[in-house]
């Protein structure tokens, strides 16, 4: 059902840009959700809950800005932890979530709008650490922290690296300075973002191990349309220079 009068009203342009109130799917809104990860996506109040205005970020700017050139309704909601969200947008149709690496993987799994934004995945270390890469594999020896559910953990993962999860990846930073970790898998530039928030300052890259495109993922349910129109607004913003301006008010 959900399908169906979601692609009637697609296709007769009587979806309306702007935000519903209820964290349910209708007929005319899709929900979005998204996470802590500065700085495209954030809470105002630096919480773990928050909706509508109250979440900001680079994806969260382009996300609205994508949506509302589309003509398609949504609600907007952040929540935790990021399992948590992923596993909803997997299941139910008509959710969404942002940001996340486009990873062989999941591509199957969702359907996908994007890219939105960069991902470096770097190893960051102490200001004073002698610690020197020239691979991935030489970062055996050492403790890594990473946060659990993201893909760059998932990924250390599978290459049997084995690092110490938290979850919220800004502990790392601190874990870092502390000396329980050696060296701190994230991204860039959101891990930097995040050890500032936290009044850490200073940390060095010592590997940049992968360049990753950060996207919103749709449950696969939702309609093929909507995603097309979708995909043609946020090209539209990108080629007017609306992506880049959006990115420089954060950076």
């Amino acid at each position: 059902m959900f399908k169906d009068l979601l692609l009637a009203l697609a296709s007769t342009s009587i979806l309306l840009a702007g935000s519903a109130h209820a964290e349910e799917p209708t007929d005319t809104a899709l929900v979005l959700l998204t996470e802590n990860f500065p700085p495209y996506n954030m809470a105002k109040n630096g919480k773990n809950f928050a909706k509508e205005e109250n979440i900001e970020g680079i994806a969260v700017d382009i996300v609205r800005e994508t949506f509302k050139r589309a003509g398609i309704s949504y609600n907007l909601t952040l929540r935790f932890p990021w399992e948590r969200i992923y596993k909803l947008a997997l299941e139910k149709p008509g959710y969404g979530v942002f940001v996340m690496a486009r990873l062989p993987d999941r591509e199957a799994l969702f359907k996908w709008v994007g890219p939105i934004g960069p991902d470096d995945w770097v190893l960051l270390a102490k200001a004073d650490s002698k610690i020197q890469l020239a691979d991935l594999e030489h970062a055996r020896r050492y403790k890594i922290g990473a946060y659990k559910g993201d893909a760059i953990a998932e990924t250390l993962e599978k290459k049997g690296l084995n690092p110490v999860v938290v979850l919220r990846d800004q502990d790392n930073a601190q874990k870092l300075l502390d000396g329980q970790i050696d060296l701190w898998a994230t991204g860039d530039p959101a891990g930097r973002y995040l050890a500032r928030q936290v009044g850490v300052t200073g940390l060095k890259t010592v590997l940049r191990f992968n360049s990753a495109q950060l996207y919103l993922a749709l449950n696969k349910q939702v309609p093929d349309e909507v995603v097309a129109k979708l995909q043609a607004a946020l090209d539209q913003l990108r080629g007017e220079g609306v992506v880049d301006r959006i990115m420089a008010g954060y950076l």
